[in-house]
C-alpha cells in the first residue's frame, strides 16, 4: 500500500484523543420506535442561520425530529437551543443540500412514509417543497439516499434507497423494496426511475470512485432482508445501468464512508456490517479488501466479554488529532436483542498510525458507550478546529462530543462555492498540498447511516504550518494552487 507520510512524521507524539460528553447543555433527543425503526436514527449537519457554527437536525423515529440550533462559543462547551420546526414523525434520517442552489441549505427528510423536501428559507427556517419541486414519494420505508448534479441539469438528481416494502404480505425477509431516481425535468422534478432489483439499501453514496468525470452510484444492502441471492451493487447513472464486470459480494452492509487514504488521489470505501467492518483500497478499475493487519477490520467488541460479532452503523473517516492521517470512527449497536450480536457494544474510534496501522483508541478517549448507536457525524462544532463527535443512539440520548484533545496539530478547511447551479460544488475534489504531500476529498452528498453534512473539507496538518489548494471542479476544469490560511476556513470560488 501506497504511503506518503514520511514529511508528517516532525508532528509532536502525545496527541491522545480526549472527548467529553455535552449533551446534558442542550435538549434531550432520542430515536425512538418498534422495528420500522430498528434501522436509520442519522443527524444531518449543517449551518442554517449563516453564523459559521453548525448545526443538527437528527432523526427521531416515532418521536419528533429535533432542530437544535449551535449556542456554542469558540472554543467552549458545546450548547445547542431548540429550533423551530413542524413536528415530524416517523423520520429516519436526513441530508443537508441546497437543491434549487439559493444559498440556504435544504433538507431531503428521509421517513418511514412519504419522503419531504424541506426548503432552507435562512434563519433556520424550513417550508415543505416537496410537491412545488414535483417531487411525488411513495409511502415507502425509506432508509438511504445520495445525490449529484448532472450536466445541464438546473436540480440535482435524487436517489433514495428502501428498505424491507412494507406491504407485502410475505415479508419481512425476502421482501425487499426497489430503490428510486429522481432527475429534474427543468425546474421539478420527472417521475422516478426504478432502481431494481432492490436489496434492502441502508447505505448509498454517489462518487466519482475511478475520478474519470463519469461518478457511479454504489448501494450498501443489508443481506439480513434479502436472505440470498442479493449483493452491494454499483450503478452507471447516465444511462442507469449496473456496471459491468463488477465482482458480486454480499455482506450486513449498514453504512459507507469514503476518502482517499492511501494518498493516491482515490477515495477508497469503508463499509460497516453484523461482523466484519469491511475497507477496501480503490485501484481504480476495481477495489480490493484491506489485510486484517491494518486494524480496521472492528469485527468484535474491544473491551468487555461479549465475543459475538459487532453491528457497525455510521462510519466517518476525519483527522481527530489533525496529524495529517485519516481517522475512523465507526457507530455500532444492537439491532435490538439479536442473539447472535453483542449486545454491549461500544463505539470504535480508530486512530491511524504513521504507518498506516489504525488502533483502538475509543475507551481512553471517553467515546466508549455501549447504546444501540446509529447515525452520527464527525463535525468542529465550537470553531477550535478540532473534529468533535456527534452520536444518535436508538432508544437512549443523543451524545455530543466534545474533542478536547491536547497537542493537536495545525489544520485548514476549504469551502468551494460556485454560481447557480450546484452552488456548494457537489462532485468537485478538493485537493490540499502542504510539506510536499497532497491530501484530496471530493464534495459529496450520501453515504454513512441516514445522514450527512453540508461543511467545508477539513484537512489535518501536523506541524506544517503552510498550505495551498485547488479545486477540481465537477466539469473537471481545475483551479491554480493557491496559498490558503491556516487554522481557518478559507473559500475558493469559481
Amino acid at each position: 500500500m501506497k504511503r506518503l507520510v514520511a514529511l508528517f512524521l516532525a508532528f509532536p507524539a502525545g496527541a491522545e484523543p480526549l472527548f467529553f460528553n455535552d449533551a446534558a447543555l442542550s435538549p434531550p433527543h432520542i430515536y425512538g420506535g418498534g422495528w420500522e425503526h430498528f434501522v436509520g436514527g442519522g443527524v444531518a449537519v449543517f449551518d442554517c442561520n449563516g453564523d459559521a457554527r453548525p448545526d443538527l437536525f437528527a432523526a427521531g423515529g416515532e418521536n419528533p425530529g429535533s432542530l437544535l440550533i449551535n449556542t456554542s462559543e469558540p472554543g467552549a462547551e458545546l450548547r445547542f437551543a431548540a429550533g423551530e420546526l413542524a413536528p415530524m414523525t416517523g423520520v429516519t434520517g436526513a441530508y443537508p443540500l441546497d437543491i434549487d442552489s439559493d444559498g440556504a441549505i435544504d433538507l431531503a427528510v428521509l421517513r418511514v412514509g412519504p419522503n419531504l423536501l424541506l426548503r432552507g428559507l435562512g434563519g433556520c427556517r424550513f417550508a415543505d417543497a416537496t410537491a412545488e419541486w414535483g417531487l411525488a414519494p411513495r409511502d415507502a420505508w425509506t432508509t438511504a439516499f445520495t445525490a449529484t448534479w448532472e450536466k445541464g441539469a438546473t436540480l440535482p438528481t435524487l436517489v433514495f434507497g428502501n428498505y424491507v416494502d412494507r406491504g407485502n404480505p410475505a415479508g419481512p425477509f425476502e421482501a425487499c423494496d426497489v430503490n428510486e431516481l429522481y432527475r429534474p425535468a427543468g425546474h421539478v422534478y420527472a417521475d422516478a426511475e426504478t432502481i431494481s432489483p432492490g436489496y434492502c439499501a441502508l447505505s448509498m453514496l454517489i462518487s466519482d470512485w475511478q475520478r474519470i468525470g463519469a461518478p457511479e452510484l454504489r448501494i450498501s444492502n443489508d443481506r439480513h432482508y434479502y436472505v440470498r441471492s442479493g449483493y452491494e451493487q454499483m450503478f452507471h447513472l447516465s444511462p442507469l445501468t449496473e456496471r459491468q464486470g463488477w465482482p458480486h459480494f454480499s455482506l450486513w452492509g449498514m453504512g459507507i464512508a469514503s476518502r482517499d487514504i492511501s494518498g493516491d488521489g482515490l477515495p477508497e470505501v469503508m463499509m460497516t456490517s453484523m461482523g466484519d467492518q469491511l475497507l477496501q483500497f480503490n485501484r481504480g478499475d476495481h477495489f480490493e479488501n484491506a489485510p486484517y493487519s491494518l486494524g480496521t477490520y472492528a469485527q468484535r467488541p474491544f473491551q468487555g466479554d461479549d465475543g459475538r460479532p459487532s453491528t457497525g452503523w455510521h462510519a466517518e473517516f476525519g483527522d481527530l488529532d489533525n496529524d495529517g492521517l485519516l481517522d475512523l470512527f465507526i457507530a455500532k449497536g444492537n439491532v435490538d436483542q439479536m442473539p447472535s450480536n453483542a449486545i454491549h457494544d461500544p463505539n470504535n474510534l480508530l486512530m491511524q498510525s504513521a504507518q498506516g496501522v489504525f488502533h483502538e483508541a475509543a475507551a481512553a478517549a471517553g467515546l466508549a458507550t455501549t447504546d444501540r448507536s446509529r447515525g452520527a457525524a464527525l463535525a468542529d462544532l465550537n470553531a477550535d478546529g478540532r473534529l468533535d463527535i456527534v452520536v444518535v443512539n436508538r432508544r437512549a440520548p443523543l451524545e455530543i462530543w466534545r474533542n478536547v484533545t491536547e497537542n493537536t496539530g495545525n489544520w485548514a478547511e476549504i469551502e468551494p462555492v460556485m454560481h447557480a447551479p450546484n452552488r456548494r460544488a457537489v462532485g468537485a475534489w478538493v485537493e490540499l498540498r502542504s510539506g510536499g504531500r497532497v491530501q484530496a476529498a471530493e464534495v459529496t452528498v450520501g453515504g454513512g447511516h441516514a445522514g450527512g453534512q453540508a461543511l467545508a473539507q477539513h484537512f489535518g496538518l501536523g506541524a506544517q504550518t503552510s498550505a495551498e489548494a485547488r479545486v477540481i471542479w465537477p466539469d473537471g476544469t481545475a483551479s491554480a494552487w493557491q496559498p490558503v490560511a491556516v487554522n481557518t476556513i478559507t473559500q475558493i470560488a469559481r
